[in-house]
């Protein structure tokens, strides 16, 4: 595979002017793509039946809100929809077993053409390839290479394992297995071929957050997605910042059972801290809903007292709005401040390549900057609004 270009941070910035009517064209580019790599998008989404047009989604879309508050998205994953303004790429790649051909799968009024899949595959049994990054910055999510924790590449995920409603579509999710993972901007990931993630580093602070589910949670490590190693090792407290859906494996935990969502900080997975401890934090409560926002801050060391901070939230991403599970200092134990983040991108995999977890993924987004809490109300409500489960 291609070496990654360990080369310094790019933050993208995006003036409030070139926001006008909170729309950011973000274009397309010629996809990377194999064998009868077309994008898709002609056509009426799959399994939406033929009750004439159905609505599309009108309202803001999530990195329109970070973007206008000056948070620009550096990596923005989904195989159900659009979530970055302007995009007009293909959400990922299927591979079809019986001959290798590859095909890509665009979008018809905002959500994924699962009806381009469907055609493609048939009755066989594809696997996603690829993920492609909304964001400009080209972090393409292919099979995670291997890692200290587990020497072998990540499977691929099935793509017609998770059959989902949103909006009056049917689109496909992805869930996974113990396993299967993905990942970016390692050096020994394929992408971003810029070499250049534009992802936080260091210290510096960022937001993450990702569309889950209680269903199929297994309790292993890691359900992650965000900001890890470029190693693909465990190089140490405060080397990764991802967020993270579960019962904790045996690392920190909430109350009442959960599943919680976690900061995954390396060495550890935190619901928070409290009395000088990660264990049954007060505050954070379990998500049981079938569709769920989990959301990380990642601040700065400055804050608090020169202790830092990290916050927490969680909610259904089908109504309501979001919960403060945490919002303090950062673990008080030697490599949290200040964070020494890395900036690979990894989806259902700890940072050394642990695999042990499952879990759904439909969407997630890492942002450069701490989203206030006003910008995370409305990044709910964009969520919210896409209409999952509907």
């Amino acid at each position: 595979m291609k070496k990654f270009r360990d080369v310094a941070s790019v933050a993208l910035l995006i003036a409030p002017a070139a926001l006008s009517s909170l729309s950011v064209g973000c274009g397309d580019y010629s996809a990377p793509g194999g064998t009868n790599a077309g994008t898709g998008g002609s056509g009426a989404s799959g399994g939406s039946g033929g009750g004439g047009p159905l609505p599309p989604n009108t309202a803001p879309l999530p990195c329109t809100i970070l973007q206008s508050a000056n948070h620009p998205c550096v990596s923005a994953h989904s195989t159900v929809r659009v979530i970055v303004p302007g995009y007009t790429g293909p959400l990922y790649q299927v591979e079809r077993p019986s001959d290798g051909l590859k095909q890509d799968i665009g979008s018809v009024d905002g959500y994924s053409d699962a009806a381009t899949q469907e055609a493609f595959c048939g009755t066989e049994n594809c696997v996603v390839r690829l993920i492609y990054d909304q964001s400009p910055q080209g972090n393409h999510l292919a099979e995670a290479p291997p890692g200290s924790a587990k020497p072998t590449p990540g499977n691929p995920a099935y793509a017609g394992a998770l059959k989902v409603n949103i909006n009056g579509r049917t689109v496909y999710g992805l869930s996974f297995r113990p396993g299967q993972g993905y990942r970016s901007a390692c050096n020994e990931c394929q992408y971003p071929e810029s070499g250049v993630p534009g992802t936080a580093r260091g210290d510096e602070p960022q937001t993450v957050y990702m569309v889950s589910s209680k269903e199929g949670l297994i309790d292993g490590c890691c359900f992650d997605y965000g900001n890890a190693e470029v190693t693909a090792n465990n190089d140490g407290e405060g080397t990764m910042e991802a967020v993270y859906l579960g019962q904790g494996v045996i690392w920190g935990s909430g109350v009442d059972g959960g599943p919680w969502v976690m900061a995954d900080l390396e060495n550890g997975l935190y619901p928070g801290w409290e009395d000088g401890q990660w264990d049954d934090i007060s505050t954070s409560t379990p998500l049981l809903y079938d569709f769920v926002t989990a959301l990380i801050v990642g601040d700065t060391a400055d804050k608090n007292g020169g202790k830092g901070r990290f916050a927490v939230y969680g909610g259904d991403a089908a109504n309501g709005a979001l919960k403060t599970m945490y919002d303090g200092i950062r673990p008080e134990k030697v490599g949290y401040v200040p964070m020494q983040k890395q900036g690979s991108v990894i989806l259902s995999i700890g940072g050394d390549n642990s695999d042990g977890d499952g879990g759904r993924f439909y969407e997630g987004v890492m942002a450069n900057g701490a989203a206030t809490i006003e910008t995370i109300n409305a990044l709910q409500a964009a969520i919210v609004a896409a209409g999952y489960g509907k």
